[in-house]
């Protein structure tokens, strides 16, 4: 599987509102908090990195931007590495009501989602949303109704939180998608690009470049469209 060169420079681009400089070893967040970049885990598994994931972790899977030239492999799961003391720190915990209070309701097709307004979250969900409703009716129609926005819960199989848990991910119409965990079979998707492409030009990644396909979701990742990565 391919790894990519990472340093903490692309999170530093990517989160400027929140993040000051980065050196080989650590970030430092605007406020002077460092995190250090590694945590002297190099050799770790798979589900290791899952459910334990350094920032070097998070950003060791290249996410493939543009249209799907392959089906993901077992375990190209670009984006599904998650440092969750980055993100609770950026985005608040749930579970002490700190994320809730950076919430808005964004219009979604005649309905409402939940998610947040750090790094502009809710505002690119509103431009998303006003790409998408330019599309043909026969197109529109995979987006919506949304499947849910914020929810303040976990990862089945990592137990650390989602990033719906952050207001920072949107799952769309779940009569038209596909998750690894529901047939478990062979990769399939149903989601046109053009929806897919939309996402991605505001800084959205797609689990469905996922081995672990889940079709439906849609999480704000800008790091992974850094042109200097």
């Amino acid at each position: 599987m391919a790894q990519q060169v990472v340093s903490g420079d692309a999170l530093v681009r990517a989160y400027p509102d929140y993040l000051k400089t980065s050196d080989e070893k650590q970030i430092v967040w605007n406020d002077g908090t460092r995190m250090p970049l590694s945590d002297g885990k190099p050799d770790k598994s798979f589900d290791e990195k899952l459910k334990n994931a350094s920032l070097l972790d998070q950003l060791s899977l290249p996410y493939p931007i543009g249209k799907p030239d392959h089906v993901p492999g077992a375990d190209e799961d670009p984006g599904r590495f998650r440092n969750q003391a980055f993100f609770d720190k950026m985005y608040g915990d749930c579970d002490k009501h700190e994320t809730q209070k950076r919430l808005v309701k964004v219009p979604w097709f005649g309905g409402f989602v939940e998610v947040t307004t750090i790094n502009g979250v809710a505002d690119k969900l509103r431009a998303v949303a006003a790409e998408i409703d330019r599309l043909p009716a026969a197109l529109k129609r995979y987006a919506y109704p949304s499947a849910g926005a914020f929810a303040c819960r976990t990862v089945k199989d990592t137990g650390k939180r989602s990033m719906h848990a952050y207001g920072a991910a949107l799952d769309i119409n779940t009569k038209y998608s596909d998750y690894w965990l529901w047939g478990k079979g062979a990769y399939h998707n149903r989601i046109p690009w053009e929806i897919v492409e939309i996402f991605e030009r505001h800084g959205f990644i797609w689990g469905g470049k996922w081995g672990h396909f889940d079709t439906m979701h849609f999480e704000y990742r800008p790091e992974y469209f850094d042109a200097r990565q």
